[in-house]
């Protein structure tokens, strides 16, 4: 390792203004990167769901309603 100044001593301090705005643009690529992967992968599955055949669902009959035997007094 060379014997440099920065070696030696701590480099000069960032300002808050710097540093918040470093924050915010990794925040916004995070941001942006998670959305593109989710429209991709929305993109993808839409595709396959597309790409299957349409299947009718049986029809089940209709059961009709149990009711309780009249007693009679």
């Amino acid at each position: 390792m060379a014997a440099t100044k920065d070696a030696f001593f701590k480099p000069e301090k960032i300002s808050a203004q710097d540093r918040a705005k470093t924050t915010t643009d990794v925040a916004r690529q995070i941001t942006e990167m998670e959305t593109a992967a989710r429209v991709s992968k929305t993109a993808r599955l839409r595709q396959l769901r597309e790409a299957q055949p349409i299947e009718p669902k049986a029809i089940r009959p209709v059961r009709g309603r149990k009711t309780a035997p009249a007693i009679w007094l």
